[in-house]
């Protein structure tokens, strides 16, 4: 295996990961891109109903702020899936390689531990808002609908921590 240092780091860069990703990343673009989409339809509708009713859409901020969370979340699995996900580059490739599959994988750990956190805290408040039976502001919709998708989102990005973790600390462990 080959020293990656001098290997930029691009999406078609070998470093990326993302040619042994199982489940496509398309998914994932689909998906954030669909809520960017209604999140620009739903604000486009808010305006123009403003604009020439003077009146204002209850649901617009109501829908905008779900469908915000959920598109950063699936932008979250799409950047782990391709690795491409934030870190400081500039120090990791100034390495030894011991010591970046040290870091890889105190990522790996650290981020699946978070995302567990999440996804169990958010499974908790969802519950609270499905037994109390909790409705939103604006529309009165059952608020649990809406935080339903941060543990099923975090789990998502869970699984692709640990793929991305798999193809990198075993199955390329020498590349790291």
């Amino acid at each position: 295996m080959s020293d990656d240092r001098d290997i930029p780091h691009t999406p078609q860069s070998p470093d990326t990961g993302a040619d042994h990703v199982i489940v496509s990343v398309k998914i994932e673009e689909a998906l954030g891109a669909a809520a960017m989409a209604l999140i620009c339809l739903i604000s486009i509708g808010n305006v123009l109903a403003r604009y020439f009713t003077n009146i204002s859409f209850a649901f617009t901020e109501e829908f905008s702020v779900v469908l915000l969370a959920f598109m950063t979340f699936v932008g979250a699995s799409a950047a782990f899936a391709s690795n491409e996900h934030i870190r400081i580059t500039f120090f990791l490739q100034r390495m030894p390689r011991p010591l970046r599959w040290l870091c890889e994988l105190v990522t790996v750990v650290v981020t699946t531990i978070m995302f567990a956190m999440i996804v169990y805290y958010g499974a908790r408040v969802t519950y609270d808002e499905w037994f109390w039976g909790e409705t939103s502001p604006g529309l009165g919709n059952p608020v649990w609908l809406y935080t339903i998708w941060l543990p099923i989102l975090s789990i998502a990005i869970i699984l692709r921590v640990l793929g991305r973790g798999y193809d990198r600390l075993i199955r390329r462990a020498g590349s790291v």
